[in-house]
């Protein structure tokens, strides 16, 4: 396993890139969100979230649209347990340890905007994961929050209401979601207040270092 892939961000990037897939398979294949959910039991909703890399819907519900989608020999490759990497007369043949089948680039889209929002979508997560932890440290986001709103800037001011609810009622998928308005809220949030610096210093690098691109090994054991 490489060290990276602990990554919360390449996790993130991960998702974002499998839902872009299923995505975009869907539109090759001519089906309308209305005939796939409704194939597939599910509601519109629930496939907008799967296509747009959410990790709220089940792993169940991200193989169904999968296997409609002609794909599941994929997946079964991971889960298959008998993959194996092929026996040769090297020195490291009929030893157990792990042998690279391939590497894989994974790398994150530079445009400005996708960036942006992979960094932010980061940050929030992990400050989200720290407030449900730990729920005192929402007072230093409340706290700056009511600092902004008291400056009385109507730009961002029905953000800042917003996020107000969503502090008190605990709502987070509303800021943890994939849609445009939750891009809003992410752009105008107190969340990051409540990460340490080195934690933010940490996620920032992590980007960086996907928009250079990060290799990923898979392995498999030689046979003995």
């Amino acid at each position: 396993m490489n060290a990276y892939s602990n990554s919360s961000v390449l996790q993130l990037q991960l998702l974002l890139q499998l839902g872009d897939r299923l995505r975009h398979l869907r539109k090759s294949q001519g089906l309308s969100t209305v005939e796939m959910a409704s194939h597939l039991g599910i509601s519109r909703a629930t496939l907008r979230a799967v296509e747009a890399g959410d990790p709220t819907p089940s792993l169940g519900t991200y193989l169904k649209v999968i296997s409609a989608l002609g794909i599941l020999g994929d997946f079964a490759l991971l889960a298959d347990d008998a993959m194996r990497s092929v026996t040769s007369s090297t020195a490291a043949a009929g030893t157990s340890r792990d042998a690279p089948l391939a590497r894989i680039v994974v790398s994150a889209d530079t445009t400005r905007h996708r960036i942006q929002d992979l960094r932010s979508l980061a940050l929030h997560e992990e400050a989200v994961r720290r407030v449900r932890a730990e729920p005192a440290l929402i007072q230093q986001a409340q706290a700056v929050l009511q600092k902004w709103l008291n400056a009385g800037d109507q730009r961002s001011a029905s953000l800042w209401v917003e996020w107000k609810d969503i502090l008190e009622h605990r709502k987070w998928r509303k800021a943890l979601g994939r849609t445009h308005r939750a891009q809003e809220l992410r752009q105008a949030s107190p969340m990051t207040a409540v990460l340490p610096p080195e934690v933010r210093k940490r996620i920032l690098q992590e980007v960086r270092e996907l928009k250079e691109g990060v290799v990923l090994e898979i392995v498999g054991r030689s046979r003995q």
